[in-house]
């Protein structure tokens, strides 16, 4: 299918999707890969590329994809009133009586036939799109909607096979059943089933992404029950804010023992132990002094470097790491809830619908016989009922996958949001942590300058030349005292 071109049938933003390609309803596309995960990816006629939900395109050049349009008819042959010819995809003729919905292959001759007659209907579909539909989805020869079962809207997963095969109102026989369901749903979650369905492709094929591989739900270690894939991929994330909390308080303590430090060396630079030393090695200790109060400003430097800029931007990223981890928790939950009670309504419709099949059933086993008038009136609002049943079915089964296919666009959104916002956070962490060594070494610099003076200093004692210095400041004379003589 890779190259074929599709036209879009519904506007997508691709707002939440880093590589989503937006346009509009009507716009043409080219398809460039059609993995089996939903999401296509495609071009426009500009150049641009992305992603985009398969179910809002319709191919152009695949046959089985353009609705049926209604068939010239020989002039010579009329149809009845309210009937009118359609051929389907395959190029084969069938014919829809407008009025009461009924589809058949056959060429109808005589006047129409309403819904609550009694004698056999055909159960098909004349097109071969890509959802195939239970059998109970065309009750009485016309679909829940009221329209010939065709597909001209898109729909995003097949449904699950009802638990009992449900026989068509009048038909002589109950339908063959189908060997295996080609769905499995686990948890209110609908996937294909691994032996009806080949290995889906992934997503992201080129690497290992977190949108591919956290769909299914996962027993917890206490094996206490489940644990959804989005949970166990939020406490990697969670995990790794806990770890960014603890860089941050590292840095403080850091922090803390430069800024003691610091206070230490000052208070010692002040201390007036040797301030008599004289020569060239008092002025040695008196720059060795003061390179103590140097190095306890370079050290005051170095902390408040820290704080600015590296344990308050960890901080704040860690704020708002915390914010965007909350949100995608309660957004996810939210859709699963969704998608929970939708399923429950599936269920529900789904029971209704048999208890009306096996009512209407069992009041046209009655009908067979000619037990009364009366019973004939019960056959036609079982029918009535049924025909509803099965409308309620598909219209919560319409819902569920909605609901599930918001939620499969959000997972996938969501799960490329939170390889964002690891990346951004372990890059974020590299980054400052890179600026910590700089500093780190910035101050090794300046403390090295505050100690250079001492080591040149100290290269300049020289005790005879004190000494000589010394005598010439303080001398008293230089003839030495002799013997008295009398």
């Amino acid at each position: 299918m890779s190259g074929s071109r599709c036209q879009t049938l519904y506007p997508f933003t691709g707002e939440r999707h880093r590589q989503g390609l937006r346009f509009d309803a009507g716009e043409v596309l080219t398809v460039l890969q059609v993995p089996d995960g939903g999401w296509w990816e495609g071009q426009k006629e500009d150049g641009l590329r992305g992603w985009f939900p398969a179910s809002y395109v319709q191919l152009l050049e695949k046959p089985g994809m353009v609705p049926p349009q209604p068939a010239e008819e020989n002039q010579t042959s009329l149809l009845p009133p309210g009937w009118q010819s359609y051929l389907s995809p395959q190029g084969r003729r069938y014919y829809v009586n407008t009025t009461t919905n009924e589809t058949t292959w056959e060429r109808p001759n005589g006047s129409p036939r309403t819904p609550s007659s009694p004698g056999p209907q055909r159960n098909f579909q004349p097109t071969a799109g890509t959802v195939q539909l239970p059998s109970y989805s065309n009750m009485n020869g016309y679909h829940s909607s009221g329209t010939p079962v065709h597909q001209s809207e898109p729909v995003h997963m097949s449904l699950r096979k009802s638990t009992g095969d449900f026989q068509n109102p009048g038909s002589p026989s109950q339908g063959k059943k189908q060997s295996k369901e080609s769905t499995i749903t686990i948890n209110c979650v609908t996937f294909p089933h691994p032996d009806t369905m080949p290995e889906q492709q992934l997503l992201k094929p080129t690497e290992w992404s977190y949108c591919d591989y956290f769909w299914a739900d996962k027993k917890d270690p206490q094996g206490n029950g489940t644990v959804a894939g989005f949970e166990i991929l939020l406490q990697k994330q969670l995990k790794g804010k806990q770890m960014q909390k603890e860089m941050s308080e590292f840095i403080r303590e850091r922090i803390k023992i430069e800024e003691e430090y610091a206070k230490n060396l000052a208070k010692l630079s002040q201390n007036s132990l040797a301030a008599q030393e004289e020569g060239s090695l008092g002025e040695a200790w008196a720059q060795v002094k003061k390179s103590l109060a140097d190095e306890a400003e370079v050290h005051l430097k170095f902390s408040s470097k820290l704080h600015s800029e590296v344990e308050k931007p960890l901080m704040n990223f860690r704020e708002n790491f915390k914010k965007d981890m909350k949100k995608c928790d309660h957004h996810i939950a939210d859709l699963r809830k969704q998608l929970a009670s939708r399923y429950a309504s599936v269920e529900k419709a789904r029971k209704a619908l048999t208890e009306r099949q096996k009512d209407l059933e069992m009041k046209t086993q009655q009908l067979e016989i000619k037990l009364s008038n009366k019973t004939e009136e019960d056959i036609k609002k079982a029918r009535r009922k049924s025909t509803q049943a099965g409308d309620d079915l598909m219209r919560c089964v319409d819902l569920y996958n909605q609901a599930q296919s918001k939620w499969f666009e959000e997972m996938v959104t969501t799960t490329l949001e939170l390889e964002r916002l690891e990346v951004e956070r372990v890059e974020m962490i590299r980054q400052h942590l890179c600026q910590y060594t700089q500093l780190r070494h910035e101050t090794d610099m300046f403390n090295q300058s505050t100690v250079e003076p001492v080591d040149q200093l100290l290269r300049k004692v020289d005790p005879a030349k004190d000494r000589e210095l010394w005598v010439k400041e303080h001398k008293t004379g230089d003839i030495r005292p002799v013997d008295m003589e009398i």
